[in-house]
């Protein structure tokens, strides 16, 4: 299986952009955790009681970031209307909650358990917009191999949970060595028995290649912490390794998306009829 012009252009170029908005949504997530600037606003829906607040200190953080998660609202439900699917529908669900997990967030002075479920649904947020930009390409999403997507949203709530200090981050790195080895695993299988094979090839290597990218951003915003642990905070090259780590781990996301989606055992034409190929994993 692979991806396919079976969409019209313009809705396939549009599922690309509400991808591309909601992965910059995550990314001005990060930066408002990592510049201390989550209730910079302490208002919501306002801002400060205005549409337009004084853009200054941790408030243009947090209204850029606010501005982004209207846009991707906005972009979601124009991709629900176009493409009227119901993974679409969860999409638009998906971000609805998120929204008001965040204006939850900022009304109850952000409780931790609402900040990790904030950060956690982000996640499935990006993922689904991920699949449903794949049925705009003519393929089917799969919820195959489930424990990819269990082993990645933990280790979104266990990062989280570090980052608002509710745990150590022994628990973070063991799971983290826990969703690598078998990410590996699995690609690896895949890749063995079906190098030929372009459309099972590609998203197994490019989920490998983003998981080890994720695994070094998350030693570098470590060795960053430790650098800097006694310098003024917040400092510019731990914020980027940070965000970083955040954004990488979205896209690890939505590559096991694609991953489940397309690295699929493929029917083979053989004298008696079709048989599934011999796929391990």
């Amino acid at each position: 299986m692979h991806l396919t012009n079976v969409g019209p252009l313009w809705l396939r170029r549009y599922a690309l952009a509400v991808s591309g908005c909601t992965l910059l949504l995550l990314i001005a997530g990060g930066l408002v955790t990592s510049n201390d600037a989550a209730l910079s606003v302490p208002d919501w829906p306002t801002s400060w009681g205005s549409l337009f607040p004084p853009l200054q200190g941790g408030i243009r953080y947090e209204f850029a970031h606010r501005v982004l998660a209207l846009l991707a609202t906005l972009m979601t439900i124009g991709l629900a209307l176009a493409m009227r699917t119901r993974l679409a529908w969860t999409a638009l669900l998906a971000v609805a909650a998120q929204a008001a997990l965040g204006g939850a967030g900022v009304l109850l002075a952000e409780p931790l358990w609402i900040a990790i479920a904030h950060a956690c649904l982000g996640q499935l947020q990006f993922g689904l917009v991920v699949a449903v930009t794949a049925q705009a390409f003519g393929a089917t999403p799969s919820l195959s191999r489930p424990l990819i997507f269990a082993l990645i949203l933990a280790q979104t709530a266990l990062g989280a949970a570090v980052r608002y200090g509710v745990i150590g981050l022994a628990a973070h790195l063991g799971g983290a060595l826990v969703a690598t080895l078998y990410l590996m695993w699995v690609s690896l299988s895949l890749l063995m028995n079906n190098m030929d094979n372009p459309s099972v090839r590609r998203p197994a290597m490019l989920l490998l290649s983003l998981t080890f990218s994720q695994v070094f951003l998350g030693i570098a915003s470590y060795m960053a912490r430790v650098v800097y642990v006694n310098a003024p905070q917040p400092m510019p090259l731990l914020i980027f390794f940070t965000v970083a780590h955040v954004a990488f781990g979205s896209l690890v996301f939505g590559a096991a998306v694609l991953f489940t989606t397309l690295a699929r055992p493929q029917q083979l034409p053989v004298s008696g009829g079709p048989v599934s190929g011999v796929v391990t994993a």
